[in-house]
């Protein structure tokens, strides 16, 4: 490859608020994972129950519903500012379970209250760092900024997953949610730094300011109908967050929620085991990323999307059919690499292809399809208990494909079409 196209790779970094941005989302990201990893293993070894386990992963969630007025938030007050905010959350709550677990009265039920408290906000968080960069980062870039900004989450899931139950393993909670509050100081501090300053009228410039000042005094909640009506009208936007909340509903809860089930039922292995499986899939997804960041911008975004969204489902199904992680392994890795191939186009077309104003609340409501992984966790509990994991996968992926097929095909003339916009390159 030439050189213009290696130092391509690295352009983002040029802007000054991404050069902070990627650290903040990285220590964001691995403080999520580590959380994850350790309250959702603390919760099934707690208790026993799958369905306790599910429901524990289901209240992560609960903040999508309003993830569209944190969008509409984000356009008014700026993205940099409600992300300062909500990762002030994450510190505060961080910090109390830290507290209760050095104390010794952490109990899952304290574990699930804050969970829920923590799901209000939570899947904000990567819609809005992506209204962030479509904010400060030059259109012929976001490719490669949003696979850039992709290996914020990929190693997290590697580091952030090993750590995690390394750390539970041999320290204990309290000083593993040390590691956790401590990381969200960094990302609050570092977020500080981001974003670009919006530039303040004179009195005397009527026209634009005008304009300006009346769509700050206008209603949220109109700014919201209006958000949701763009979305609607416009069959690309459209079509792409149908094919999300597809993904959230059927592919989401094999590969994130229900892998301590995998680990413990399946494998009859510990946390540690747990922590590799995660790993694995995050560096199949790493590598997903840094070949998007180096070779993403020769393919239409679109169909890219489609097709290794086609060949995430095809792996979750045979990953779901091993019985050993070291078969279990390498298919993982093999699934996030198609996942990071499918979530990276998926990202830069909603970008590139809609108005700066809306951009909040376009990825608030990409951050609403999440609501998909609540009712799937719920029907999950259930279908395991009485069929087995594999035939869950099975199902879920089976439908998956299905559906894929269905928005492909109706939607062609947006998605699959190489002179669309949305494949633009």
């Amino acid at each position: 490859m030439s050189a213009p196209a290696r130092l391509s790779a690295l352009a983002p970094f040029h802007v000054r608020s991404f050069r902070f941005q990627w650290p903040a989302d990285m220590a964001t990201s691995w403080a999520f994972e580590m959380e994850t990893i350790i309250l959702g293993w603390y919760v099934l070894v707690e208790s026993g129950s799958v369905l306790l386990l599910t429901f524990f992963a289901s209240l992560q969630y609960t903040g999508t519903l309003i993830a569209p007025m944190l969008g509409v938030m984000g356009d008014r007050l700026g993205q940099r500012n409600m992300l300062c905010a909500m990762r002030a959350v994450y510190l505060t709550l961080a910090t109390t379970l830290m507290i209760l677990a050095y104390t010794g009265i952490l109990t899952p039920a304290y574990a699930m209250v804050i969970a829920g408290i923590m799901g209000m906000v939570r899947p904000s968080d990567i819609g809005m760092r992506t209204a962030l960069i479509g904010d400060t980062m030059p259109g012929t870039q976001l490719m490669g900024a949003m696979s850039i900004q992709r290996t914020t989450q990929d190693t997290a899931k590697i580091m952030g997953a090993l750590s995690g139950a390394g750390l539970v393993a041999m320290l204990g909670m309290a000083p593993a949610y040390t590691v956790v509050a401590s990381l969200y100081t960094i990302s609050v501090l570092l977020t500080l730094q981001t974003g670009r300053a919006r530039p303040e009228r004179h009195p005397a410039e009527d026209t634009a300011g005008v304009s300006e000042r009346s769509q700050v005094r206008s209603s949220p909640w109109r700014d919201l109908k209006e958000g949701l009506a763009y979305v609607w009208n416009t069959p690309l936007l459209r079509a792409v967050m149908y094919l999300a909340f597809l993904l959230n509903l059927t592919a989401f809860p094999l590969m994130m929620s229900l892998m301590p089930y995998v680990a413990k039922e399946i494998y009859h292995a510990d946390q540690t085991t747990l922590g590799y499986l995660v790993a694995s899939g995050a560096f199949g997804a790493l590598l997903g990323s840094i070949a998007a960041s180096r070779y993403g911008g020769a393919f239409p975004p679109a169909r890219m999307m489609l097709v290794f969204a086609t060949g995430w489902y095809v792996m979750l199904t045979i990953f779901a059919h091993t019985q050993h992680p070291g078969t279990g392994i390498p298919i993982l890795m093999l699934t996030g690499f198609s996942f990071s191939l499918c979530q990276i186009p998926m990202s830069a077309t909603l970008l590139r292809n809609s108005e700066e104003r809306f951009r909040g609340r376009i990825m608030g409501v990409r951050m609403l399809a999440i609501y998909g992984n609540l009712p799937a966790l719920w029907i999950a509990g259930p279908l395991i208990a009485g069929y087995g994991y594999p035939f869950l996968a099975t199902l879920y992926c089976a439908v998956g494909i299905v559906f894929i097929g269905f928005i492909t095909v109706r939607w062609r003339a947006q998605l699959w079409r190489l002179d669309a916009p949305a494949n633009r390159r």
